[in-house]
């Protein structure tokens, strides 16, 4: 027992190394329906000339409510000097999306974008930081009452997602997934991961197959990020957690290494417990965390999944006594949220929010391959499955585009 239990935290160290949907800087700024990246190298003259474009092809209605939002951020007593510029930034990004996709036909007034920056600004200072910072145990239940966060979190990311050329595929297996999940086994969706919106993005994938209610309950597996930056709280809040310290956010302070691997220990009892108890439905990125757009190509290729990580999933499916399934999920997600194109360990820093098509596809259960000495091989392909299925979703989205 002690011998898996540590093995356990070696995986989980390993996924979340630079943690599962966390918020993460920016590098890039977006005008009109295109995307225009800016180098991480750029000088503030290029930024600077990036957003003045970007805020100066605001509708006027839409300037009007960042105007008003940043001026009224900027006079409140409650907020740190220190994160006016990059909540005037985030400020600037959501309200651009939004009067995209008021440009797009999308039913989003800027009343309707104030309200939902407000909130969010609201949330982040009340819950985010100070006395009342939200605090969340090893793991987390959504939520709904008297205040539904879930619903806001996806109410607050849908506009930004450019519907009508957004891509879903695997209705056949989520529906398999659903009916193994109503029989008391479990199920693990092994994803690629790309934007700190991407819970929200399943969700809503979900709710356009038909299953809305397995949106809503999935549990994720998320490193210390999502629960510690002041913007990125309240939409966790509204999220199934299962919280974890990565190795690198362990070994930073000597003090609390103690402390945070004994967290990580009851995480890892918490989370067997749910899969002995069966009908639990995972969400992992086996990877560690976000894929990375190539500087050179732009394109964004797949980080590729750890072989431990996935293995110890399989262990504890073993170990719970219950009939475990594992599907592949491929995402395209990047550009709703792009994230820095290095990893970077701090929060709280700027971040993108872009209208733009989204992507999920489920595949087919990864069949139980590969024995002791060749267990890679369920590794592999679970990899391949999830890369087939993305460079589906992205030719798809383009075509899909082309059409309209």
């Amino acid at each position: 027992m002690m011998l898996f239990q540590k093995n356990l935290v070696l995986a989980l160290a390993i996924l979340s190394s630079a943690n599962a949907f966390a918020p993460a800087p920016f590098a890039g700024s977006a005008t009109g329906n295109t995307v225009r990246f800016v180098s991480t190298e750029s000088t503030a003259t290029d930024e600077e000339k990036a957003t003045e474009t970007a805020v100066s092809e605001l509708q006027p209605e839409f300037e009007a409510v960042r105007a008003m939002l940043v001026s009224k951020m900027s006079s409140s007593e409650s907020v740190n000097p220190a994160l006016i510029e990059p909540l005037s930034y985030f400020i600037k990004e959501y309200v651009t999306a939004m009067d995209n996709a008021n440009k797009d036909g999308v039913d989003i007034s800027p009343e309707d974008t104030a309200k939902k920056v407000g909130g969010a600004l609201e949330f982040g200072l009340k819950y985010g930081m100070g006395e009342k910072k939200y605090k969340f145990g090893v793991a987390h239940d959504a939520m709904r009452e008297p205040f539904d966060y879930y619903a806001w979190g996806c109410d607050f990311f849908r506009p930004a997602m450019n519907m009508k050329q957004s891509i879903f595929m695997g209705e056949d297996n989520l529906k398999k997934a659903m009916e193994q999940l109503e029989a008391g086994e479990n199920v693990v969706f092994l994803a690629n991961h790309q934007s700190e919106a991407d819970p929200q993005v399943v969700s809503i994938a979900f709710e356009e197959m038909g299953f809305a209610q397995l949106g809503a309950d999935l549990r994720y597996v998320a490193g210390h990020k999502v629960t510690t930056d002041a913007l990125a709280i309240p939409f966790s809040m509204g999220r199934n957690l299962l919280c974890i310290h990565s190795k690198k956010h362990i070994n930073a302070d000597p003090e609390t290494k103690g402390e945070k691997s004994k967290q990580n220990m009851m995480t890892m009892s918490t989370m067997l417990d749910k899969l002995k108890a069966g009908g639990t439905a995972l969400w992992v990125a086996p990877s560690g965390g976000r894929d990375r757009r190539d500087a050179e190509t732009k394109k964004v290729p797949l980080a590729k999944f750890d072989q431990k990580t996935v293995d110890m999933f399989r262990l504890m499916g073993s170990k719970s006594k219950k009939p475990t399934h594992f599907y592949p999920m491929a995402m395209v997600s990047y550009e709703l949220c792009p994230p820095p194109d290095t990893v970077e360990a701090g929060v709280g820093e700027q971040r993108n929010v872009r209208y733009v098509p989204i992507g999920v596809s489920v595949g087919k259960e990864v069949e139980n391959a590969g024995g002791k000495e060749s267990r890679h091989l369920f590794t592999d392909h679970a990899m391949e499955a999830v890369e087939e299925d993305y460079q589906a979703l992205l030719k798809a989205i383009e075509e899909k585009a082309g059409e309209q």
